[in-house]
């Protein structure tokens, strides 16, 4: 109950210091209203020492011990103005963050950007109970901090909040802030670790107008893959080996083999997410064969293609079905 009070106290308190409605337009720039400052647990005791000092010297009248205690006051205040300053005024803005696989942390990239002209030291963030990463930043320079967000679903991932914060010089006070940058992560589904061979019978696979890998002109031989035909390994090659590796023909010409990745193929599987764990594996493994693949989804069809920008793609359109277009 204490813990759950605590909790929300917290948040509503983080709503208000926030000031704007999340998700925040870039540039994010921490005002003097933004930077909130309190005593740390080595500043509430140097705090309670000098209480100490001063009693012992208002007890036996000590000038030298009021002196001190007035000399280590001021260091104090000294020290606030700075930690403050050391936060107060930087720029944020979101950069990139890649897409990754369900189970992968999301790593998102934020640019922290300095105008003034004195460098700002240890500076924190952290997103949640995440470790924090500490960055320095020189003057008018900036400085990219990547924060890793644990994963465990497809489709978009906004970036949660982002405290920032530091207590350099002494360590005597803490200044912090919040941050919610606009910046989102495409999640993939997880491939399955298990997975039925890819759709080589009916009209999965055929022949079509490719260039690199065809059925014509014998090119050469590379190291097998799982998702390469049985009809393509060169078992003449490897019989005259002894515990050789297996290989596969490539060709060249006009005939390159082609397969269609379809939903409707896995019917047999009643879980949505686990024929789209399935179609993700099937289309890494096409892609690391090298073979031209289309997909046939309820709602979206790609024509068969290969590379990089294909399995994007791809991945991309499993990574958003039933979701919508961000």
């Amino acid at each position: 109950m204490l813990v759950t009070l605590r909790h929300r106290l917290h948040e509503t308190f983080v709503r208000w210091a926030l000031r704007v409605r999340p998700p925040e337009p870039s540039p994010i720039i921490l005002t003097q209203r933004r930077v909130y400052v309190l005593p740390t647990r080595a500043g509430l005791a140097y705090a309670m020492a000098l209480g100490v000092i001063l009693l012992g010297a208002m007890n036996y009248n000590l000038s030298l011990g009021h002196a001190l205690v007035f000399l280590l006051a001021g260091l104090g205040i000294v020290a606030i103005l700075h930690t403050f300053r050391n936060l107060v005024l930087i720029a944020l803005r979101p950069g990139r963050c890649e897409p990754v696989f369900a189970g992968s942390p999301a790593q998102f990239a934020l640019v922290l950007e300095n105008r003034r002209p004195d460098a700002r030291t240890s500076l924190r963030l952290f997103i949640g109970e995440q470790e924090p990463v500490e960055v320095d930043i020189e003057a008018r320079t900036s400085r990219v901090a990547t924060l890793g967000v644990p994963t465990t679903r497809r489709g978009w991932l906004p970036m949660p909040r982002v405290t920032i914060e530091t207590t350099w010089p002494l360590g005597l006070v803490r200044a912090w802030s919040y941050a919610v940058p606009e910046l989102d992560c495409l999640v993939y589904p997880a491939p399955a670790a298990k997975a039925p061979p890819l759709p080589w019978s009916g009209d999965s696979a055929r022949g079509t107008t490719r260039d690199g890998r065809g059925a014509d002109d014998f090119s050469g031989l590379r190291k097998h893959q799982p998702a390469d035909a049985p009809r393509h390994v060169a078992w003449k090659a490897v019989a005259r080996q002894q515990d050789g590796p297996l290989l596969t023909k490539l060709f060249a010409g006009a005939s390159a083999q082609q397969i269609w990745l379809d939903w409707d193929a896995l019917s047999g599987t009643t879980d949505g997410e686990q024929r789209l764990s399935i179609l993700a594996r099937w289309m890494l493994d096409a892609d690391a064969a090298g073979l031209a693949w289309g997909l046939r989804l309820p709602a979206l069809q790609l024509r068969p293609d290969n590379g990089p920008a294909q399995l994007a793609a791809g991945l991309r359109a499993l990574a958003l079905h039933d979701h919508g277009a961000h």
